[in-house]
């Protein structure tokens, strides 16, 4: 553990706590895009196998209860609440985002540390988190309407990457053999996906101006 995994966990959490604020709290998932959310909860399924048979420490078990708990906890919400639901925009949140999930298995198949079960669900759950945020973005783009909550959700999604950037390089330098490049380049593609969001939600906070992006 370090300050760049640290922050990096603590902002991840921030984005689902702002994202089930705005769900729970006023009671509509309106820019959120429910395929992304299921692209996440099959993310951390995937990756989280190890839950209840490789015990690391108790923060660890506890992020990864969080993660899978909210994340699935998110998808009931938009797919099943009498209220949130009639808020999704299911006519623009078109994205057929199961065609993302077959080019990673395959890919899991292909390139992976050990073709074992867990190692390929593993490189499975880094490849396509790397793509997850891709029917989020798209939504956005098509509604040009972005709340602030909404906004702060991918923000803090993107900053949460690319503090783990930061947290490999430090890793890389200070500990010997540390070379994971499955993880580093799926997180850096990850990374990149953010930037176009980045640059109009930073000019439209330096203008104070409502966040939209180009259609």
């Amino acid at each position: 553990m370090n300050i760049f995994r640290l922050a990096g966990d603590m902002t991840h959490l921030a984005s689902v706590i702002v994202l089930l604020l705005k769900i729970h709290t006023i009671k509509s998932c309106a820019g959120v895009s429910l395929k992304t959310q299921e692209l996440y909860a099959l993310v951390f399924a995937t990756r989280y196998l190890d839950i209840f048979t490789d015990y690391i420490s108790f923060y660890n078990t506890v992020m990864k209860l969080i993660f899978l708990g909210s994340s699935f906890s998110i998808v009931w919400y938009i797919r099943h609440h009498k209220i949130v639901r009639r808020s999704y925009d299911k006519d623009q949140d078109t994205f057929r985002h199961l065609f993302l999930v077959l080019p990673c298995l395959l890919l899991a198949l292909v390139i992976n540390e050990k073709f074992t079960f867990k190692e390929v669900m593993w490189a499975f759950s880094l490849y396509l988190e790397a793509v997850a945020i891709l029917p989020q973005l798209i939504l956005l783009q098509r509604t040009r309407n972005i709340d602030n909550l909404t906004g702060q959700y991918v923000l803090l999604l993107g900053a949460y990457r690319a503090l783990y950037i930061l947290n490999w390089i430090y890793r890389y330098f200070t500990e010997v053999h540390y070379v994971h490049w499955i993880t580093w380049i799926s997180g850096l593609v990850q990374t990149l996906l953010y930037a176009d969001f980045f640059y109009y939600y930073f000019q439209s906070w330096k203008n104070n101006v409502k966040l939209e992006l180009p259609a």
